[in-house]
């Protein structure tokens, strides 16, 4: 049986080598790519989130794979429909999101793992979305470096893309590659399964149901037709010129300020040269000069337009007509706005984007430095939005109820970690330091909290957790919780030590296009080492499976008494995964005593 990574490579080159796909269904044939789709999986939020029946990751077996396979050879693999579920927007609406049950979620991945190999050297460079090595970082580190000077952007987003999305066009696209009717015929039975909502069954027209796996790999394989052609078609018709011309009342001044100069007028000449400061060196209406720059995360584009508002208004007319003639996709008229990049600010992905005009920001030199440069920053709402968090309708910060009886060092870390999330998204922000307010709010939410739990005053807790820690050359007045562990390093949860200082990174480096597949994870290996790690019962005297729980903080729950066995085994690990036998699972699942002694017991 091939390896699932040389699998991978073969299918990897026939896509860089603009080779068609065959006998490709055959593939699913292999365990070895379900054991890799696994690997990745698990870990997801969703694996313990069961569809519209009750399955999720927790008993997964190399059995429960081979009868996946056994359906696909007969050809009698039926997808259920997505249980559908709504999770509230930010414009009040719901979004709506169909969960999949565990074994569909699983085939997918290696569905996915398939058609991303192929695909992945052909996207476009400028699609980040759900793609490997890239994301909303590169997307905005490609504006920042490389739209300079822009005048005007283009937001685009696509009116309800994924429940949109045409099966007809999906299915076209994959046949014009690959050439194997029951692979395309599977997904094509994907997109049509359905979706369940309050136990009716509702059937699928069009689109791909947000919250599937193969449903990002989808989107962007139609929505590479528009990338291709706006890179191909709009961006060389309206990019033109090899630089703007100069400005004449720019050398109309500078030549009068030189006359002046030379004939003994200096003051004169210094007060010329001053306006000769305040105006572009270039002229920013050259008819000739056009530069249209493009990117797209997902179904979010932007465009940035050096030219004039009646050609952007232009160009974002023949992006809709593309759209609905050849996707069958229409834009959002209340999302897709033109925005002065100067005067304006432009939102991508919760990012404020902007031109800098700044006249007074010089070099050395004495040159203007920033102007025409992109700027990146945090949008006020963001900041406001997070801190009322913790105020909850009133002016007054509150502490947090909910956390109360959880340890100390599971407090700090938590706010730590919803810290450092939101400041590492947003470092590429100039502004990063608006956050200040922020880390304020959340310091006072966290100190009224643990004084909350441990019944001591605020000022207290400073006298009983704070202390200074070095970082970089820097002092921080820290909150710290330490656990010592006998014979390894402690344990240490520690609050305020996170800099607000901005990183946008000097350039890009260009990543070759070349997956670098994981070897097996540990849990692929431990499961097939067919083996209970309990009892010690091999996989030929009964079936093994992966015990899975959602959260390593369940292993908490045993307050007052004893805890069993196999949670002291999974918290020594820090696993959220333990193998066992078919009857030591029952046994864990329904909290009985262990039938089996386990072998820790009988050395």
């Amino acid at each position: 049986m091939r390896e699932a990574r040389n699998i991978l490579e073969l299918i990897q080159k026939r896509g860089t080598q603009n080779l068609p796909l065959e006998r490709v269904y055959r593939l699913l044939y292999n365990p070895n790519l379900y054991l890799m789709a696994y690997g990745k999986i698990y870990r997801n939020k969703g694996a313990m989130t069961a569809g519209a029946d009750k399955e999720t990751a927790d008993g997964m077996s190399l059995t429960k794979i081979e009868a996946i396979i056994e359906k696909l050879r007969q050809e009698k693999y039926h997808w259920k429909p997505a249980k559908r579920v709504y999770i509230p927007r930010k414009d009040g609406k719901q979004r709506p999101l169909g969960l999949q049950s565990w074994s569909d979620k699983l085939l997918q991945e290696v569905i996915r793992l398939i058609l991303e190999a192929y695909y992945e050297q052909s996207f476009s460079n400028f699609s980040h979305g759900f793609r490997p090595k890239r994301g909303c970082h590169t997307a905005l580190q490609q504006i920042y470096h490389n739209w300079v000077g822009t005048v005007w952007f283009i937001e685009g987003d696509i009116s309800k893309c994924f429940e949109s999305l045409s099966h007809e066009k999906i299915e076209a696209r994959l046949r014009e590659d690959i050439k194997d009717e029951r692979f395309v015929r599977l997904i094509s039975q994907l997109l049509k399964a359905g979706y369940l909502e309050n136990w009716r069954w509702n059937a699928t027209y069009s689109g791909a149901p947000q919250g599937s796996i193969l449903s990002p790999l989808l989107s962007n394989l139609l929505l590479d037709q528009l990338d291709k052609w706006v890179e191909t078609t709009l961006i060389p018709e309206y990019t033109r010129g090899e630089r703007r011309r100069l400005n004449p009342q720019y050398e109309k001044i500078k030549h009068s300020a030189y006359y002046q100069t030379s004939k003994g007028r200096t003051e004169i000449g210094r007060e010329l040269w001053k306006q000769v400061q305040k105006l572009p060196s270039q002229d920013p209406d050259d008819p000739n000069y056009r530069r249209l720059r493009y990117i797209r995360y997902c179904d979010d584009f932007l465009l940035g337009f050096i030219g004039s508002k009646a050609e952007a208004e232009e160009i974002k007319r023949k992006i809709g007509e593309f759209l609905s003639q050849k996707l069958e996709l229409k834009l959002s008229e209340a999302k897709t706005l033109i925005t002065h990049a100067k005067t304006q600010k432009a939102n991508f992905l919760n990012y404020e984007i902007h031109t800098i005009h700044e006249n007074s920001r010089r070099d050395t030199t004495g040159r203007r430095c920033v102007n025409g440069n992109i700027g990146l920053r945090v949008p006020k709402e963001v900041v406001k939005s997070k801190c009322q968090r913790y105020k909850q309708h009133s002016r007054k910060v509150l502490q947090r109820t909910e956390l109360i009886n959880d340890s100390v060092f599971t407090i700090i870390n938590l706010y730590r970690y919803e810290f450092r999330g939101l400041v590492e998204y947003y470092r590429l922000a100039y502004n990063l330091h608006t956050f200040t307010r922020l880390d304020g709010v959340m310091e006072t939410s966290l100190t009224k909290t643990i004084a909350a739990k441990l019944k001591l005053s605020v000022p207290k807790i400073y006298q009983k957790y704070q202390t200074e820690y070095e970082l970089e050359g820097k002092r921080y007045k820290v909150l710290e919780e330490t656990i010592e562990r006998p014979g390894k390093k402690p344990l240490v949860a520690r609050w305020g030590d996170i800099s607000l200082k901005w990183d946008i990174k000097a350039s890009i480096e260009d990543e070759k296009k070349v997956f670098n597949w994981p070897p097996r994870t540990e849990l692929v290996k431990r499961l097939l080492a067919d083996k209970c790690e309990n009892c010690g019962a091999s996989g030929k005297a009964e079936r093994i499976q992966v015990h899975h729980i959602r959260a390593l903080k369940e292993l908490e729950r045993y307050p007052g008494r004893e805890k069993p066995g196999w949670v002291k085994v999974m918290a020594a690990r820090k696993r959220k995964t333990l193998v066992l036998c078919e009857s030591c699972h029952q046994d864990v699942t329904y909290g009985r005593p262990f039938r089996r002694v386990p072998k820790s017991a009988t050395g």
